[in-house]
Order: structure tokens, then sequence, then C-alpha cells
């Protein structure tokens, strides 16, 4: 089965990571994507996080209308960080063909700073979302030649997707202040559980 990972803190998850990623699975002929919330971001240490349980739940709930878009509690390791390479390992074997990677732009560019980089962008294929004020040949420009060679290749393919306007720092903030997202930001049922329990960003 050709698979798609998409992996991320998801806190909270937002409609721009199920738009973005419905078209990404479309555009490069995937029969499934794998959404992957991390216990513990390995460039984020410090960071704190609403609970793993609160965070796979919403994620969960964004995706119930979407049958080719599920959710994977494999990073849920509490207490250790979360490895992608380790996932793509595990998501090859467990599918039997390389998986891909789905990445926003600005990942991209920070991709050699991850753990075992180089393995990634030779057991995966890699999906690239669009971001809004990112160059793309300025991006690539700038990449080390494993990834300039993988673009080469076909491994690396960029996808167009219509940007949306909310990202997961303003919710955080909002929610903070106890106020509600605007209409559409977050699904439906995200927007009830978020409701249910006011204090996960309090």
């Amino acid at each position: 089965m050709r698979v798609g990972l998409f992996g991320g803190s998801f806190d909270p998850v937002h409609r721009g990571h199920v738009e973005a990623v419905a078209a990404a699975r479309r555009a490069l002929e995937l029969e499934r994507v794998i959404y992957l919330p991390t216990a513990s971001p390995p460039h984020k240490p410090d960071r704190r996080l609403a609970p793993a349980t609160a965070r796979l739940a919403m994620v969960e709930l964004a995706l119930l209308d979407e049958p080719d878009l599920v959710v994977s509690d494999f990073e849920l390791t509490p207490g250790d960080p979360a490895y992608t390479s380790a996932s793509i390992e595990h998501f090859r074997r467990l599918h039997g063909e390389p998986p891909v990677l789905l990445v926003g732009q600005d990942s991209l560019a920070e991709l050699p700073g991850w753990r075992r980089w180089r393995d990634i962008v030779e057991q995966a294929g890699l999906g690239v979302l669009t971001r809004p004020g990112f160059d793309r040949e300025a991006t690539l420009a700038a990449a080390p030649s494993e990834l300039r060679a993988a673009r080469r290749a076909g491994r690396v393919r960029f996808v167009e997707n219509e940007p949306v306007d909310v990202s997961s720092t303003a919710l955080r903030a909002l929610l903070a202040a106890g106020a509600e997202p605007s209409p559409g930001q977050v699904p439906d049922l995200v927007l009830k559980y978020l409701r249910k329990y006011p204090n996960l960003y309090a």
C-alpha cells in the first residue's frame, strides 16, 4: 500500500492540517495518509504541550469524515522523543514499500538538521506542502546536494494547496485568552472537544 506519513504536535489540529494533506493525498496518488502526533517533538524539547491523549483524540475527531486520512499512536512515546527516521522504517516494513513523508516547505528547509536526515531522503519520498512566503527554487538552491538529487530523481515533489489562514500557535494564544477560534478554523468536532475541555490551553 502506498501511504503518506504526516507528523506533528497538532497542538491543536486545525483545518489547514486536514485540507492540505487531503490535497496532497490526491495529487500524489496515495491510498492513505497516516497522521503521527508526537509525544515529545525532538526540536521543541522545552515546549509545554497539551496532553498526548488529548491531541490524539482531536486528530481522530478532525479526520472522522476523511476515510483516507487516519491517525496512529506510533510516535506517542511519553518521555522519549520520536524520530521521523524510525517511523519511516516502521511503516516501510508494515506496508512493504517506501512511504511518502509529507512536510511543509519550511520543514524541508530545516530537514538537514533532523536526526538521520540522509536516511529519510533515501528511504522515503518527500511530498512538500507549499507555504506562503517560501520561495521553492530558493529553498532548493540552499539545500544539500542529496535533496537536490532526490528532486531530480522525482523523490521530492511539491504539492500546490490552497493556503489556510490559521496556525496552531495563534489558536493556542486565542484559547489561552478564553476566546474561541473563528468559524471554520478548526473542524466542528474539534471545537466541541475544546469547549468540553477548556483548560487544555488555559
